[in-house]
């Protein structure tokens, strides 16, 4: 019996199903009989990884597939990889400790000097070394998880959980307190700690609020009036509206406080009295213990309640530090809660606000003086701004008015463009390729960037291993970005994930938004593709750039 996987790859280079008149199955061959034979791709199926061989003859198509690669197979290539590592890191006695995340194995080493980086490239199934600060990175891909297991059990290590860092998260270099990069890394650090762990529920929303922008004002389908229309308003809504409450509770995670008391406090800033107080028309004076209270509407506000969680912390471990044990339980959180009421009505609240709108001022500032030039310049280089980790404050910034109700039409629009230059090189580059391998490879890359959002293999497996892909992604992003820089191309709602999903961020009030994100997102893809084709790569002699 053919699998559904198999099909879902052939048929389409075989004309589609309504092409085929019988298929039998003998082993590993196939035997197709096609209606119209100058519908099939024989050329393309014998490049697929799973077809070892393809034939048309006589309105028949013959193609034999590649043995199935067994378990035990994957479970001795992960186990040749995980030797291979341990060696080049100077072995399991020059290990302090062993993570690992999404697609890279994190190695804190006693000695970084034993390593050795060259050879840890060469080994086959290794994308990429990295330095950081006190942590060498070794790049391995989706099966990381199971190289790292091997790992584990070869040195006798303490497994631990699947850190959340990646590419767009960075440790903060110790030593060098008081420093402009310490001070914008800690910011960028403890934004990204509140909002990163917030993305699920920042994508529903987001995704809930934009069908009825699609299916209503957009395609008329559905009636504002509707049940439905206005079910999907308020359901997306309140993902958004009660952000204070959500970044009360990763607040106090990031920061070391009680989870519970952050959502407490991020409940009394959108309690409906304090709510209708904020905007009522004329506001009416309000004073907290007597202190004057600046009133302000602190629904769907990200940057008051990261500044009260951290504070918090601060107030909480000096309540747990000098109260009594026997007392500890009543008088700490009580005490804690106390203490933030005023400074968070008072002062952390209208600062975190005003910081707040005067980080949109600014970027809508500098999108204004450099225009679409500056637009298109950001989605050029986007990538390697990530690459080196320099992406960290302009997301930590550009997010937040975002997330506030404020549409981005600067660093969040360009950096999503960004991505459709990727699969262009992608495309581009399967279309180039000579060898099965690496279009194999190619399409494997684009699957998991494309529906996935993980961008670490192609980046590392191809468009910095081979260096001229990098060209064709930073010229097909600067033609896009300035197409879209020129139509005003903005960003409605936050969609925290590198997927194609992240297209429906671009969804506005008007068609002529989504329309104009359309095209300069073509326009990524095809000028990427075109440069990419054109410069080529050098499929035996792949260098990678330095880490």
């Amino acid at each position: 019996m053919v699998q559904d996987t198999v099909l879902t790859q052939i048929l389409p280079l075989a004309g589609g199903e309504d092409n085929i008149s019988s298929l039998r199955q003998e082993g590993q061959r196939l035997f197709l009989r096609l209606k119209d034979e100058s519908l099939s791709d024989p050329a393309g199926l014998a490049a697929l990884g799973i077809v070892k061989s393809c034939t048309l003859k006589n309105g028949q198509l013959h193609i034999v597939l590649l043995e199935e690669k067994k378990e035990e197979d994957n479970m001795a290539n992960n186990k040749q990889i995980a030797e291979q590592v341990l060696q080049g890191v100077g072995g399991k006695g020059n290990i302090a400790n062993l993570t690992h995340c999404m697609t890279r194995l994190r190695f804190n080493l006693k000695d970084e000097g034993k390593a050795d980086k060259e050879g840890l490239k060469k080994i086959d199934g290794v994308l990429s070394v990295v330095s950081a600060p006190g942590q060498l990175q070794v790049v391995i891909g989706n099966n990381v998880d199971k190289v790292y297991d091997v790992l584990c059990s070869m040195g006798g290590f303490e497994k631990q959980k699947a850190i959340d860092e990646n590419l767009d998260k960075k440790r903060r270099e110790p030593g060098v307190k008081g420093t402009l990069k310490w001070i914008l890394g800690g910011i960028a650090d403890g934004v990204s700690g509140c909002v990163v762990p917030l993305i699920p529920l920042i994508m529903v929303a987001g995704l809930l609020r934009m069908l009825p922008t699609l299916l209503g004002d957009t395609m008329g389908i559905l009636s504002r009036e509707s049940d439905i229309y206005k079910l999907l308003t308020f359901t997306g809504g309140a993902g958004l509206y009660f952000l204070p409450i959500a970044v009360g509770y990763t607040g106090a995670k990031k920061f070391g406080c009680t989870p519970v008391l952050g959502i407490l406090l991020g409940a009394m800033l959108i309690h409906p009295d304090f709510m209708a107080m904020a905007t009522a028309m004329p506001p009416e004076p309000f004073t907290v213990f007597g202190i004057p209270c600046t009133l302000v509407n602190y629904s769907q506000t990200i940057i008051p309640m990261i500044l009260a969680t951290w504070v918090m912390g601060y107030v909480e471990r000096f309540f747990k530090k000098y109260i009594p044990d026997f007392l500890a339980a009543v008088l700490n959180p009580l005490l804690t809660i106390v203490i933030m009421i005023p400074l968070t009505f008072c002062l952390l609240g209208p600062v975190g606000s005003w910081l707040g709108n005067g980080v949109y001022w600014l970027l809508n500032g500098i999108h204004s003086v450099f225009g679409p030039v500056g637009f298109a310049l950001v989605c050029a280089f986007w990538l390697l701004l990530l690459t080196c980790g320099l992406h960290q404050v302009l997301i930590a910034m550009a997010i937040v008015p975002l997330l506030e109700g404020n549409p981005d039409s600067f660093i969040m629009a360009a950096s999503g463009l960004s991505a459709f230059a990727t699969y262009g090189v992608i495309i581009g580059g399967f279309l180039k390729a000579k060898r099965a391998e690496t279009r194999t490879e190619l399409g494997a890359y684009f699957l998991s960037n494309f529906l996935g959002g993980v961008g670490e293999p192609v980046l590392f497996g191809f468009i910095l291993k081979y260096k001229k892909p990098l060209i064709a992604q930073i010229i097909g992003g600067f033609a896009g970005g300035l197409v879209a820089g020129f139509a005003n191309v903005t960003v409605f709602q936050a969609m925290p994930v590198l997927n194609f999903l992240n297209f429906l961020g671009y969804m506005g009030p008007e068609p002529r938004y989504i329309i104009w994100a359309g095209i300069s997102a073509a326009v990524c893809v095809v000028v990427a593709a075109v440069v990419t084709f054109i410069l080529g790569f050098d499929e035996e002699q792949g260098e990678r750039l330095p880490a």
